[in-house]
């Protein structure tokens, strides 16, 4: 899912590109994609772009008169900018917007679609999209502790709930606690006055190091490469991996559609944590410390 770093570079370059143009015409390519009535999508048509802010992991488009096109791209959702009148491409094709520079292309590499747009008139209606929580980049220590620890919650979940933190989802997650030196499974209300200070330093830093990253990879050039999975990242997509900082191999939690990926060196002491398919496999002979892991490897001549 597109995190903050990649909101806000599509932000960045589709200002460059649509601002002050009319959106002349949109064609859809499922209907499944628009998720509100009314307004009715048509009146989009002929306002001029007034700007584009981020809303969480959302991306706004306001045009004339106070309307909105909010757009989240959910797991697999992407922009592409094509020629003038480009086509909606067929299978993955959800949308084209068309400008005078150039068409905006959505689609979702996914049978499952989950993209959405929301076409709401005002503020209020805006406001209804918004979840609420924390913008970091902008928050000091205080309010980062404030929203942090306003729920007990594990730290990977408290990062990536849209209610307390914006904008930070399974990727970034991992990388901030990595750069913490804090296991996942924490509690937030567990954190020292020193661990929560380093994790406000590390989330800020995090985020705004990949930001400036992929500006510098993207340069003038349309965001094509959006993906949760990047060279030079230090856990996440990485499992079995050597850690860039004490070259242990990188675990994982599986969940659901999701993992979480840490360093049991780094971030728990040694500890490796459970993940619930393979503890339930193994039972009794599920590895308890890195140690143990890497003993069992040795036994049996596999890696880590």
């Amino acid at each position: 899912m597109p995190e903050l770093p990649d909101v806000v570079l599509y932000i960045e370059h589709l200002t460059a590109r649509v601002v002050g143009q009319p959106l002349e015409r949109v064609r859809l390519g499922t209907p499944f994609l628009v998720r509100s009535v009314d307004p009715p999508l048509g009146e989009a048509e002929g306002r001029r772009v007034v700007g584009l802010r981020r809303l969480g992991k959302r991306i706004v488009f306001e045009l004339e008169g106070e309307l909105f096109l909010v757009f989240h791209l959910m797991i697999a959702g992407r922009f592409q900018w094509r020629p003038p009148r480009a086509r909606v491409p067929g299978k993955v094709g959800l949308a084209a917007f068309e400008f005078p520079p150039g068409t905006l292309v959505l689609t979702e590499a996914s049978s499952k679609k989950r993209a959405s747009l929301h076409v709401v008139r005002g503020a209020a209606g805006l406001a209804a999209h918004d979840a609420g929580g924390l913008e970091v980049l902008d928050a000091d220590l205080s309010a980062f502790r404030a929203a942090l620890t306003r729920e007990s919650h594990t730290l990977k979940r408290a990062l990536t709930d849209p209610r307390l933190l914006s904008g930070i989802g399974n990727a970034y997650a991992d990388e901030i606690l990595h750069r913490a030196r804090l296991s996942p499974v924490r509690l937030t209300r567990q954190l020292g006055e020193d661990e929560v200070a380093g994790l406000h330093r590390a989330t800020r830093e995090t985020l705004r190091e990949w930001t400036d990253r992929l500006r510098r990879e993207a340069g003038d050039r349309f965001p094509e490469r959006v993906t949760a999975f990047r060279e030079g990242m230090a856990v996440h997509g990485r499992y079995r991996q050597p850690c860039p900082d004490c070259g242990a191999p990188v675990q994982r939690i599986v969940y659901a559609e999701n993992e979480t990926n840490y360093c049991a060196r780094c971030q728990t002491g040694g500890v490796l944590l459970a993940d619930r398919s393979l503890s339930r496999l193994l039972k009794s002979d599920w590895p308890r410390s890195l140690e143990e892991l890497e003993g069992a490897s040795r036994s049996s001549g596999t890696r880590p």
